[in-house]
């Protein structure tokens, strides 16, 4: 019996200690913390939670931690503790956001946009930071589909339309939607007529579309000048006229398109060679 009090005794003593120890460490972590220290604050937290006993803490500790551990690219500290502290209640939107940063420093894109989405559904503020900010991270993993979705929520929320329209319009081309990606240029042309991103890359579809009506023309005048060449006809035939009239009809078509490129990017070297080369012509 003695020998068993004895016994009960130590265990008790020892559990008292770890759990002091356990104190003492979260003390010294509070303090790494401050200073920034975010690795030997991680260290001794994690320590001291391993160790806590009966000592009961107050759940904001897991948000700090998860903080420290973010701050020290420890993405499976952050998430462990981030998610301890979404389970209590505690700054539940902050932690999501913060989950879906380190993932994102991880290039877990997919996880990244889950979690951000989740920061969002639960946020009560900077809901139009955290639509960007989530769009980016689907941008970057080629999740183009929630990309736009994405940006397109932060354009309607006049956070950074400018940037945000531009790649929702970069994402849509990646999905092949070059319509729409075209549609998206000119609405954010019209908001944002500054925006060389924007306008550059407009421009930059007008010469496609120009250069398309020029190919057209030179397609039709060519055939027209072989069939002279052949004897079939003759540059006074008004069959031959009627010909080279049709394709004066697309490179009148080229330069009108190709003139909203040069008001769109005025050092566009490929509209204006474009331009000469129709004007030769016409």
């Amino acid at each position: 019996m003695k020998r068993a009090l004895l016994l009960f005794i130590s265990l008790f003593l020892t559990a008292v200690l770890f759990a002091q120890e356990a104190v003492d460490k979260i003390n010294q972590a509070q303090e790494a913390l401050k200073a920034q220290d975010y690795v030997k604050a991680y260290q001794l937290f994690d320590e001291a939670m391993n160790n806590l006993g009966d000592v009961q803490v107050d759940a904001l500790i897991n948000f700090n931690i998860g903080f420290a551990a973010y701050r020290s690219e420890n993405i499976e500290g952050a998430v462990k503790y981030f998610d301890k502290a979404i389970e209590a209640g505690i700054n539940v939107s902050k932690s999501h956001e913060y989950k879906a940063m380190a993932y994102n420093d991880k290039e877990d894109y997919t996880n990244a946009v889950a979690s951000f989405e989740q920061a969002i559904a639960t946020a009560e503020t900077n809901i139009e930071t955290l639509y960007y900010n989530a769009g980016i991270a689907a941008y970057r993993g080629k999740l183009f589909e929630k990309a736009v979705e994405l940006f397109g929520k932060s354009a309607e929320l006049n956070y950074r339309g400018e940037t945000a329209l531009y790649y929702k319009a970069v994402s849509l081309r990646g999905l092949g939607k070059n319509e729409e990606y075209k549609e998206t240029l000119i609405e954010g042309a019209e908001k944002f007529p500054n925006e060389k991103n924007i306008t550059s890359a407009l421009a930059n579809v007008y010469v496609m579309e120009g250069n398309e009506l020029y190919k057209k023309g030179a397609t039709i005048l060519s055939s027209a000048n072989q069939k002279v060449n052949d004897g079939a006809m003759t540059t006074a035939d008004d069959a031959y006229n009627a010909e080279v009239e049709k394709a004066k009809v697309e490179f009148r078509a080229a330069v009108e398109i190709l003139e909203k490129a040069k008001l769109l990017d005025e050092s566009n070297a490929n509209a204006q060679k474009l331009i000469d080369a129709c004007s030769a012509v016409l």
